[in-house]
């Protein structure tokens, strides 16, 4: 069934709006416009801001939730992309130009938590998952090396590109998955028993079983942009509803049952690289697409990016 919907909303399977995911807004709002490049979008409770990153002009900016206004987070950022937040609320960035994983402390000091693997350095990473062990896991395609539009050029001293977990005892970087073109957007299921990866160049979505010890499966494919011709998968979030919603460049942002059924998307201007969930419940969508930054308050409620379990950092800011 494929059933049209004036505006933000396409449903393509009644669940799409029996699951409240056409409820809320009828647009799109526009909070700032003015990137080359936008990607990296964070909410940061405590702060009541979102934090995203312009790569091409090599900044971090910042909306503010209660003003509405934007100011530079970070300038000589790195050519930051992907953001997250830790178990303690601390932002984790993912700095393409300067090839490493970084953490900001609670004092604004910065802290490498990762730049070589085996001894050779990381090729870009680009967006980063934590789990609630603290373990850290990003993933690391050469879109920063292959020119100097969103980083260096350089050549790739690793030869492939790769997912790694960071140890959160002793930050050993391991490398956990090693089957793709190019990795981009990961997250976790709600219980943590999987991981979902986006890999841009092949474009398909793949989930990996997580096992006991860290390591990964072999992955099978959970969804294919190639059914849609104009989609290129990027980051990815989930909602309360187990679903899947991808961000899916100029096919806008796309949304998955648990079963792997493409139910519906929503239609957005621009060129969708990152989504991220925020607000005080948690159920209002940050786009950033190509020049812009987006949202739209929604019917459904995402789930946390540092998963289960209490966060007291977040619960204090409620």
């Amino acid at each position: 069934m494929t059933s049209e919907h004036p505006g933000l909303y396409e449903s393509f399977d009644d669940r799409f709006r029996a699951g409240r995911c056409m409820n809320g807004d009828d647009g799109l709002e526009v909070l700032y416009t003015g990137c080359r490049w936008a990607e990296g979008p964070v909410y940061v409770p405590a702060w009541r801001q979102l934090v995203w990153s312009d790569i091409p002009n090599d900044r971090m900016l910042r909306w503010d939730e209660e003003t509405g206004a934007v100011s530079v987070f970070r300038r000589a950022a790195g050519y930051t992309n992907g953001n997250t937040l830790d178990r303690e609320g601390r932002l984790v960035t993912c700095e393409q130009g300067n090839r490493r994983v970084t953490r900001t402390e609670h004092d604004g000091t910065v802290t490498v938590l990762a730049d070589r693997w085996q001894g050779r350095r990381l090729n870009s990473p680009n967006d980063a998952t934590v789990k609630s062990d603290g373990s850290i896991w990003f993933s690391d395609p050469d879109f920063g090396i292959t020119s100097d539009y969103e980083g260096y050029h350089a050549e790739s001293e690793i030869g492939s590109n790769n997912v790694y977990r960071i140890d959160p005892d002793s930050g050993e970087v391991r490398l956990v998955a090693d089957c793709f073109g190019a990795p981009n957007g990961l997250v976790f299921s709600a219980d943590e028993r999987q991981l979902f990866v986006s890999d841009t160049r092949a474009g398909l979505v793949r989930v990996f079983d997580v096992r006991d010890d860290g390591t990964l499966s072999d992955g099978e494919v959970f969804a294919e942009a190639g059914a849609r011709g104009s989609a290129r998968f990027d980051n990815l979030r989930f909602d309360d509803g187990g679903r899947l919603w991808v961000a899916a460049m100029d096919d806008g942002v796309h949304c998955y049952d648990p079963d792997g059924t493409l139910i519906g998307r929503l239609v957005v201007p621009e060129a969708v690289a990152n989504i991220s969930w925020g607000g005080a419940k948690r159920n209002r969508l940050f786009l950033t697409a190509e020049t812009s930054l987006y949202s739209v308050v929604m019917g459904v409620t995402g789930t946390h990016p540092t998963g289960p379990g209490r966060r007291p950092w977040l619960d204090a800011a409620r």
